[in-house]
């Protein structure tokens, strides 16, 4: 069971790289296959302005564009099908993910009651390391979710090192019937305030509600600089 255990986190880690992957080169196929489609119906207008100025006649210029659509049409509609596998690429690995990692969580389930049916009254005591070690395993996929979702690209292999200043800052939060407001104290690292500013923009459009159906809101605190606050106050 720990050897299947293993397999299963290794086929996860796979299938979630992979699945990345094929999302980035899907957004970047789409993005590419726009730009193209848009750029050759620029032309073809172009080129039915050109019939037009030549003084070529309506039936005629009308037949022209119309042949010269169908090849541009022809053209893009291989184009999305390539995108389109792409996409449905992406969410083949998706799928693989989740249900290698539902895997995983029935065989640690499997193995704790394995253990718990093997154990002596002396290693009872030995339970709140299984329960640690389950609440590290789900805090890990915790972070690493919130990183895939909500961090900037630049963080989409950040390890706890990089991300633990996030999660570990402090900051106000506000509960209501509504929503949970949470605004955090800012860096004293411009860069790092920058980043903190695009995750909670980030949170803000995907608008994630917690489990009681309450909206969840990040924000950044004013920024402090102690050298401008300082001239305002003798400015005032």
């Amino acid at each position: 069971m720990e050897k299947k255990l293993s397999n299963a986190q290794r086929w996860a880690d796979g299938a979630k790289a992979r699945s990345r992957k094929a999302g980035q080169l899907y957004h970047r196929r789409w993005q590419q296959t726009k730009e193209y489609g848009d750029q050759r119906y620029r032309q073809l207008n172009a080129r039915q302005d050109a019939l037009r100025e030549q003084g070529v006649g309506y039936e005629e210029r009308r037949a022209k564009i119309k042949e010269e659509k169908a090849l541009i049409d022809a053209d893009l509609e291989e184009r999305w099908q390539q995108v389109r596998r792409t996409y449905a690429n992406s969410c083949k690995e998706s799928e693989k993910y989740d249900r290698y990692a539902q895997q995983q969580c029935d065989l640690l389930r499997a193995l704790e009651d394995l253990k718990a049916s093997e154990r002596t009254m002396y290693e009872l005591d030995n339970c709140k390391d299984h329960v640690m070690t389950l609440c590290k395993l789900a805090l890990t996929n915790l972070v690493m979710w919130t990183r895939d979702h909500y961090f900037p690209q630049t963080y989409a292999h950040a390890t706890w090192g990089r991300l633990s200043p996030f999660f570990q800052l402090p900051g106000l939060v506000i509960v209501d019937r509504s929503a949970v407001s949470v605004t955090f104290r800012p860096f004293n690292d411009r860069r790092l305030n920058e980043d903190l500013t695009i995750l909670c923009q980030r949170v803000g459009k995907a608008a994630p509600h917690l489990p009681d159906g309450r909206r969840l809101l990040f924000t950044v605190g004013n920024i402090r600089r102690p050298i401008l606050d300082q001239y305002k106050r003798r400015v005032a």
